[in-house]
């Protein structure tokens, strides 16, 4: 159960640092972004789709 619960928030990771990529973000505050936690890149992916939509 560990090993699928790690693997599932590790794709979720993988995902969102792609669609990050795709918009041009490759690094927060001096950090890679696979150096974030998913929460991190949740709460990072959130405010640039927010600033997108404001355009």
């Amino acid at each position: 159960m560990e090993n699928s619960l790690r693997y599932a928030v590790q794709l979720k990771k993988e995902k969102l640092i792609h669609k990050m990529i795709k918009l041009g973000v490759y690094k927060k505050d001096n950090k890679h972004l696979y150096e974030l936690t998913l929460s991190d890149l949740e709460e990072e992916y959130q405010s640039i789709e927010n600033n997108y939509l404001k355009r």
